[in-house]
């Protein structure tokens, strides 16, 4: 099953798009289930949803949300904790009910039996209706790194060097970077809905390509998206690049 894609000329403008698509979902069934993703790609994002609701009236009263991650080893209310990111980057500035807002629970002291509870309370919500996704140089959606399998379920996780690299922007040092996180696996973003990734930039490229157009892999666990009844990519020039004209 091959994967749709949409390219636009720039960051702002796919940000804009998926926003939209997501603005929609809300519009449409005002107590759906969003997945969310966090990172620096799906800052315009949430920055455009912010501006909805604030001028168009767009209500999130009745939504329900579920992170894709979170690192383990950062203290509550870390400025680098995805919760935090969540915070400020949208719940905070939207009329969301915070306890429909849910994160794996980092914090607890069996990490795993936490894992099982996120991924109980996925399947209570009735399962998710949109999820947005981003995906790393090597592939990784969620915190599944290159070998994930395409039955894992949210589990914790060790991050991948490349990923540790990338990361280590958002921290002082690389040292301060976490090793481990509890993330959702491929098996549990498979069952939403609906999945749509964004990708942008010039390095995400060599990724979007294996993931769109190359073999089903588990050296490229975004591949597994293929078999998905409805995903859409949405790409800017630079991480289309690499794509062959079909």
């Amino acid at each position: 099953m091959s994967i749709a894609y949409s390219v636009y000329p720039d960051h702002l403008a796919a940000s804009h798009q998926v926003a939209s698509l997501m603005a929609e979902a809300v519009a449409s069934h005002p107590s759906c289930v969003l997945g969310l993703a966090t990172g620096s790609t799906p800052l315009q994002v949430y920055s455009e949803l912010c501006r909805r609701h604030r001028e168009d009236g767009l209500s999130f009263g009745d939504v329900t949300t579920f992170n894709l991650d979170e690192y383990l080893g950062l203290k509550v209310g870390h400025p680098q904790s995805y919760r935090h990111f969540m915070q400020t980057q949208l719940f905070d500035q939207v009329d969301i009910d915070i306890p429909r807002t849910h994160f794996p629970d980092v914090h607890a002291d069996d990490v795993q039996q936490a894992s099982e509870h996120y991924e109980h309370q996925l399947s209570e919500s009735g399962g998710i209706d949109l999820q947005l996704l981003g995906i790393g140089t090597n592939g990784h959606i969620g915190f599944n790194e290159p070998g994930t399998t395409l039955e894992s379920l949210t589990r914790v996780v060790d991050l991948a060097p490349s990923t540790i690299r990338s990361n280590t922007r958002f921290f002082e040092s690389a040292e301060q970077v976490p090793r481990q996180a509890i993330t959702m696996g491929i098996a549990s973003i498979l069952r939403a809905k609906k999945v749509v990734l964004l990708a942008t930039g010039a390095a995400k490229a060599a990724a979007v390509a294996g993931a769109i157009q190359g073999p089903i892999t588990a050296d490229n666990p975004a591949s597994y998206l293929q078999s998905h009844a409805d995903v859409l990519f949405v790409l800017d020039e630079p991480a289309a690049a690499q794509l062959d004209a079909r």
